[in-house]
């Protein structure tokens, strides 16, 4: 259940911060509410991984990483912006330190 809630904070981080990037500095109403509901919801779905014991590290590496990962893709891919390869060999090095820090943390 855990890994669950950490995929919805994922995706409510991914929609705040788009949302944000739409919002026009918070200018527009619609966008500016989606942003606050967005980081809301991602930090109460944190919690809640937290209280039911995922390990801090893990579940903010994991909730970073993708998070990061997401963006950049989306950004990429419908906002126009610029991906380099350097940028997405510095998003696969996150990706794998995450994978590190899991992998260590099971033994």
């Amino acid at each position: 259940m855990p890994w669950i809630l950490l995929l919805g904070a994922i995706a409510a981080e991914v929609t705040g911060t788009i949302s944000l990037r739409l919002s026009d500095g918070f200018t527009k109403l619609v966008p500016s509410l989606v942003t606050l509901a967005g980081y809301g919801t991602a930090f109460w779905l944190l919690a809640q991984v937290l209280k039911q014991g995922m390990n801090i590290g893990v579940a903010y590496g994991v909730w970073s990483a993708l998070g990061v990962a997401l963006i950049a893709i989306i950004g990429a891919l419908f906002l126009g912006e610029n991906l380099t390869w350097v940028q997405m060999a510095g998003i696969g090095l996150v990706i794998v330190g995450v994978l590190a820090l899991e992998m260590g943390g099971a033994h």
